[in-house]
């Protein structure tokens, strides 16, 4: 029996989980069936054409006990606001893996997760809580996660160890065994090869300009 989904969030992640939900070719392997979305307003509901209704807000909903919980909100303090309402109330949350991502048998993961396509977790790798996984990333062996991390198609490498509340832009890449701290915020591109402690940026400072030379004939 499909589980009764509410997805916290109408923004572009929800539009994102919505869509793969409802793919005709894989969106059944989720389990879930989508009963509404809940969030501080309506705003994204008509852009992104969703087929099941705004239900209101977290603070307003009378939770169902055959409910199921997604938080679909890439702001990783705004997620963690949500979470926190939701698991005060009773909530029940859930993970959300596409079919075609390869989790292993040894991996341990917690709950609230959301991992997008093409997605790898290694051997002995440990996920928190409430992260949100995009698609084509890769978490590898013995890698250590927190919660409520935002990783846009990332890499992390063997043995990293990784906080809570960081942001990791589109195509940054981890090397084996660095730590990084809680709420940093890793541009995209970045080749990360040290430490990270807390709250810190990691970008390039100047960016080469690559100049095309013609050939010649």
């Amino acid at each position: 029996m499909e589980k009764s989904l509410i997805i916290v969030g109408t923004g572009a992640v929800a539009a994102e989980i919505t869509s793969l939900i409802e793919d005709p070719l894989y969106g059944a392997s989720y389990g879930v069936e989508i009963k509404g979305y809940l969030c501080v307003n309506d705003t994204f509901v008509k852009r992104y054409e969703y087929k099941k209704p705004y239900l209101g807000t977290v603070d307003t909903w009378l939770f169902d006990e055959n409910d199921y919980f997604a938080i679909a909100i890439g702001d990783n303090t705004y997620r963690r606001e949500n979470a926190d309402k939701i698991i005060a109330k009773g909530g029940k949350v859930i993970n959300l893996i596409h079919p075609t991502c390869i989790i292993a048998e040894t991996a341990e993961m917690g709950a609230g997760n959301i991992i997008n396509p093409f997605s790898m977790v290694g051997p002995k790798a440990k996920i928190g809580n409430f992260n949100v996984i995009t698609s084509q990333s890769f978490i590898s062996h013995d890698c250590e996660v927190g919660d409520f991390n935002f990783f846009s198609t990332v890499g992390l490498c063997g043995h990293v160890k990784v906080g809570d509340e960081n942001v990791f832009n589109i195509k940054s890449t981890v090397i084996p065994h660095v730590n990084i701290g809680n709420r940093n915020l890793i541009q995209a591109g970045m080749i990360v090869d040290k430490d990270v402690a807390d709250d810190s940026t990691v970008f390039h400072r100047f960016k080469e300009k690559v100049i095309a030379i013609p050939q010649e004939s």
